[in-house]
């Protein structure tokens, strides 16, 4: 079975670099027509793309999967649609006085085939919005999804199959062997969403290929409550941010800093607005279980052990019910106290478990979060704009929401990318159209050029000449 898949994916990426090759800057009604197909399969097939999703986590919000996935991937498609013919243009770009009057351009060239690996924790969003920018950008797709839905990534390979030919877009499904195979293909770019440490791999994988890669990973978000900030307000935001899919969130706050001795009225504010979000948990379809019981174990064995290093762990459960032991529910977490050294402190935690880190100063803060490998996100609440300045300067991540929580993802006219381990590259809007596109510079040579009063044999006229550039440049 595994050769027979290989095999597959070895005949679309041939039968995909074909189809490139015979049109290899698709205009712009052909990538209109592409977008708009893909719109379709997003509109058209929303109740069996929740339905499928639920059942590979044994339990997702229906609204969360409509809100996060079906409705950010349309917007993002609209936007496209309705950008796109600006963004083919050839830009102008200024030539320098010694060149003139020569012209520069930039052409935006589609790459060719690209590679991309999605993730399962918004396995439609996460497969379709780098797709929308391939797409529009001229390129043929290979889409590689999650061995951990199932149900999903057989329903995309046939969605797919249905609305678009093999050499336009095409699913290749299978196990992690497959995504090895997958990630050395010799890709004209690869973007691959997903952990750190499988991020170091495909970035191996794809440099014996010299494929350029975009990586989209993620790391510890840190959110930080500034003295100044609303703690009414900024506790539902994080209660709401944390929480959405369980925590299985790439941008979710990992951990809370909050001013010194502020801990426990902060937990008790998060637990009043848990509350107030999921007034139950076993059977309300508005809280998202665990994707599997591997991922359960593992967020279970790191409150174990923050439990028995003498950390303070408050479970929130607001109706006090047994969630059972065949449900993958797992309830609302706060841990205080926690050393460094506990795994809550030092992974990415991908669940919703909360630690919660007091500091004494604004240099404390920025020098905790500092210490750490860059973040994918940061949150940052308050109104004391000194702080907030100090912050966005002094710290780096891949984006920054100021008192709210992942917003800054779903802006369709700034980039969305990581910074060091949390990832490279970025896309989005206009980003991805560009992540996927070689910005071609162009010069166009004048008839009324004097450059060649400065070749061989030289002499005095090229003296003369070169005095002159000297002089003007």
């Amino acid at each position: 079975m595994l050769q027979v898949r290989q095999d597959v994916l070895g005949e679309r990426f041939s039968l995909q670099r074909a189809a490139f090759e015979k049109q290899p800057y698709p205009d712009l009604g052909v990538r209109k027509d592409r977008l708009k197909r893909l719109l379709a399969l997003t509109e058209r097939h929303e109740t069996d793309i929740c339905a499928a999703i639920d059942a590979d986590f044994g339990g997702r919000s229906t609204h969360e999967t409509r809100l996060a996935e079906l409705f950010v991937v349309r917007v993002g498609i609209r936007h496209t649609l309705s950008h796109l013919k600006g963004w083919m243009r050839e830009r102008r770009v200024a030539t320098t006085l010694p060149f003139l009057p020569g012209k520069n351009r930039l052409v935006p060239q589609p790459h060719g085939v690209v590679g991309i690996v999605s993730p399962w924790n918004y396995p439609f969003q996460l497969a379709v919005a780098p797709v929308t920018a391939a797409l529009a950008a001229g390129n043929r797709a290979l889409v590689k999804p999650s061995e951990l839905t199932p149900a999903f990534s057989a329903l995309l390979a046939r969605l797919a199959g249905e609305h678009f030919s093999p050499d336009e877009l095409s699913v290749i499904t299978g196990d992690a062997e497959i995504g090895k195979a997958f990630v050395s293909m010799p890709f004209d770019h690869l973007l691959f969403t997903g952990s750190t440490a499988v991020g170091r791999q495909v970035a191996v994988a794809a440099a014996a290929n010299l494929t350029p890669v975009t990586l989209e990973l993620g790391g510890k978000s840190p959110a930080i409550f500034d003295p100044s900030c609303d703690l009414d307000a900024a506790t539902a935001s994080i209660a709401y941010g944390k929480l959405l899919n369980a925590g299985q969130t790439c941008i979710a706050p990992d951990y809370l800093m909050v001013p010194k001795g502020q801990a426990g009225t902060v937990a008790a504010k998060f637990a009043d607005a848990v509350a107030r979000l999921y007034p139950t948990l076993r059977d309300n379809p508005d809280y998202t279980a665990i994707i599997s019981d591997r991922h359960f174990q593992r967020l279970r064995a790191m409150i174990a052990e923050a439990r028995d290093a003498g950390a303070e762990i408050v479970e929130i459960n607001p109706a006090g019910e047994e969630l059972g032991t065949a449900s993958r529910k797992l309830l609302p977490t706060l841990v205080s106290n926690a050393g460094p050294d506990l795994r809550l402190m030092r992974e990415e935690i991908f669940g919703p478990v909360l630690p919660i880190v007091e500091y004494a100063t604004v240099d404390e803060a920025i020098s905790h979060v500092n210490q750490a490998d860059r973040p994918l996100a940061l949150y940052w609440f308050g109104s004391d704009r000194g702080n907030r300045q100090r912050i966005l300067r002094e710290t780096v991540a891949g984006g920054v929401t100021i008192n709210d929580c992942m917003l800054h993802l779903v802006q369709e006219n700034q980039p969305f990318g990581g910074v060091g381990a949390s990832g490279m590259g970025a896309y989005h809007g206009e980003w991805g159209f560009r992540t996927f596109s070689k910005e071609k510079p162009v010069f166009l040579q004048s008839r009324l050029s004097a450059g060649a009063m400065l070749r061989p044999p030289y002499g005095k006229t090229f003296e003369r000449l070169f005095a002159l550039l000297r002089q003007i440049t």
